[in-house]
Order: C-alpha cells, then sequence, then structure tokens
C-alpha cells in the first residue's frame, strides 16, 4: 500500500488527462455537484456525458472531477459517473470536506471549490461549471458566503460560468469578488449574466468578446505578472434559452420564502432551491441550467485551446 504522504494514493488522474496534460493539450475540469445534487437521475448523467461530448467536439479534453471511495479522482469512467449519479451515500464536498471524505473512504460530489482545489492540484486552468455560488440573501444576518469565493480568491483557475446563481444577492457577490482580487470579465457581453437570465443590472469592468482575449489576460495574469488566484469568464446563457426575468425571480422568491419557513441553511439550501425552482417553473429552469452548462463548455473548451496554444509558443 502506498504511504498517505505520497499524494498519488489519493489523487487518481485518468490516463486520457494525464496523457493531455503532458502533451500540453487543453484540458477542461467539470464539477460533480451538478450530476449528484443538482439534476435528477438520469437525466444527470447524460447531461454529464453530453457536456463531455461538447467538449471534445471543441478540441479539448473533460475532465469530471469526484471524489470516489476515498480517490480524488480527475477524470470519471462511465461506471464513476453512474455510481455519482445515483447520489447514494455521495456527500456534497467543498474544499474544506476533502481531507475528510478522502480519509474516511467515502464518495463526494466536488462543489466549484473542491473541483477548483483539485484541477489546480492536476494542473488544469479552465474550469466549467454552470453558475458560482456566492454570497447569500439576507447574509447580514446568516453570514452565509459560499466558499466558492474563497477558492476563488486563491486558486489559479479560470472558472468559465453563467455568473453566480439567481438565487443570490449578485450585487454583493461581486463586491466580495472585487474585495478578493477575482478579476470577473463578461463574455461577450458588459453586464454580469443571471444564471437563468441574461441579465442581473450588474455591469462589469471587463469584458472579452473572444476564447483569445480570455486566454490572453489568463496569461498575462499567471504566467507573465505572477498575480496568484482565480478569475471568472461570465458567459449568459443563450438568449433564445434565458428565462423571462419577472418569471424567473417570481419563482425564486417563493422558493426561498418555502425554505425560510423551513428553516433550511448551510449545504442543504441551494439543493432544495433549485429542486424547488424546477417544480414552480413545471421543469423550464432544468432545461436552462441545461442549455447553460452545455453552452459554457462550448466556450470553455475554446479558451482551454487557445491558453494552451499560447504557452506552447511562449515556453
Amino acid at each position: 500500500m502506498k504511504r498517505m504522504a505520497d499524494l498519488t494514493a489519493v489523487l487518481g488522474i485518468s490516463e486520457e488527462v494525464r496523457s493531455a496534460l503532458a502533451a500540453h493539450q487543453p484540458v477542461v475540469a467539470l464539477e460533480s455537484t451538478i450530476i449528484a445534487h443538482g439534476m435528477p437521475y438520469p437525466r444527470n448523467v447524460q447531461t454529464a456525458r453530453a457536456v463531455e461530448a461538447i467538449i471534445r467536439e471543441n478540441g479539448a479534453v473533460p475532465a469530471t472531477i469526484a471524489v470516489v471511495r476515498g480517490i480524488a479522482k480527475v477524470g470519471l469512467s462511465d461506471d464513476d459517473l453512474e455510481s455519482i449519479g445515483h447520489g447514494d451515500q455521495v456527500a456534497k464536498a467543498g474544499a474544506r470536506d476533502l481531507p475528510f471524505i478522502i480519509a474516511q473512504k467515502k464518495s463526494g460530489a466536488t462543489t466549484v471549490s473542491a473541483t477548483m482545489a483539485l484541477a489546480a492540484l492536476a494542473g488544469i486552468r479552465v474550469f466549467v461549471t454552470g453558475g458560482i455560488g456566492g454570497v447569500h440573501r439576507g447574509f447580514a444576518e446568516s453570514l452565509d458566503i459560499s466558499t466558492d469565493l474563497a477558492e476563488l480568491g486563491r486558486t489559479s483557475v479560470a472558472v468559465v460560468c453563467a455568473g453566480a446563481k439567481s438565487i443570490l444577492d449578485l450585487p454583493a457577490t461581486l463586491e466580495y469578488l472585487e474585495t478578493l482580487g477575482v478579476p470577473v470579465a463578461g463574455f461577450g457581453t458588459s453586464e454580469f449574466p443571471a444564471f437563468y437570465t441574461t441579465r442581473s443590472g450588474c455591469r462589469l469592468e471587463h469584458r472579452v468578446d473572444a476564447p483569445r482575449q480570455a486566454a490572453e489576460a489568463m496569461f498575462l495574469k499567471w504566467d507573465l505578472l505572477k498575480q496568484p488566484g482565480g478569475m471568472v469568464i461570465a458567459n449568459p446563457i443563450p438568449a433564445e434559452e434565458s428565462l423571462d426575468e419577472a418569471y424567473i425571480a417570481g419563482a425564486i422568491n417563493s422558493a426561498l420564502d418555502t425554505a425560510r419557513k423551513q428553516g433550511l441553511s448551510g449545504k442543504a439550501i441551494t439543493p432544495f432551491l433549485l429542486a424547488e425552482i424546477e417544480r414552480l417553473t413545471g421543469g423550464r429552469s432544468l432545461e436552462a441550467n441545461i442549455a447553460l452548462v452545455k453552452n459554457n463548455a462550448r466556450v470553455g473548451a475554446a479558451i482551454a485551446r487557445e491558453y494552451a496554444a499560447i504557452r506552447r509558443v511562449t515556453f
């Protein structure tokens, strides 16, 4: 048995991902909480496979990340995807939970923070997700702020997302990211997207209109200026898939009210809210979620491809 001090005893990088990284080919990390806790089975596994296929079609290698029976896996097999997708005895794992889940040989679906941490450990710079966590509404009383933001402040990975989940306080989330020194750029937009909708009313200081521009900023930040920490590339949901702002706001407010009445907080609240919003919208929110993740996968793969090309020429 390998010693616990040996990282390879607890970090399992698939051969496909390992070979791509060794050859300086583009690799895109994917989270697994969206599989285990964000969508119902079997739609979750079908979506995960479709997103991986999109990344391959766009010239990059997908690396879905999860903890499977005590091994932090970067690149999942079909059996692993099925196991995580069923969600049986699969914990919701943030970065702070990883030591305990791994030590106890448990399985965990990685959130944004845990996926970023493991992606960086493997040497992956681009991560695609649906929406990041952030500052929760009513945070002045609850102090409920997602650890995703702290991870963005310290881990050098670019997160391609449709903004932050619209159940959150978006202006406060952007303010907190600014405090942490995390740059946020709109992809083809000067407004922070609001997950289910293209608009939030929050203006952004930075904008990129092509994958190359995002990749150049990444190269400057990490490789030339030596600035640590993450970057958010906020990519709006396609306009034709965007939900009506008033309609989705009503569903969100209703779901939040139900969560308050049930006294939900912490890790339990986001999966509950997403499921309740799906129920209230008759599944329309789930369809929007799937559409935006697929769109982010296309953009993320293109950015990873450009970043890999810049580094190959430079180093």
